[in-house]
């Protein structure tokens, strides 16, 4: 089932920091969103569950040291995915 990616402006930060410190990370970004719209659980993603004060949240991997953070949400009527933030380990966590 294909869910919406609703990015938060945190995410959109993020992703623009990223853009230019590391341009060349775009391509894998953007499979890997294009991944967990298609299938959050795809195994290329290594989709896991976090704990402690991001209890709520999820994070898969777009890439070498590449994390997206996420929520599964409702919008509307639609099942969603709530993209939080994106960057290496040490920035997300």
């Amino acid at each position: 089932m294909k869910r919406v990616l609703l990015p938060s402006s945190a995410f959109l930060r993020s992703a623009r920091r990223l853009a230019k410190r590391q341009p060349e990370t775009a391509d894998d970004l953007q499979t890997a969103l294009e991944l967990l719209s298609e299938d959050a659980h795809h195994p290329a993603l290594r989709t896991h569950k976090l704990k402690g004060k991001l209890a709520k949240s999820w994070a898969c991997s777009a890439g070498y040291d590449l994390h997206i953070v996420f929520q599964f949400v409702r919008h509307e009527t639609y099942e969603a995915i709530l993209l939080e933030a994106v960057g290496t380990h040490d920035e997300v966590y």
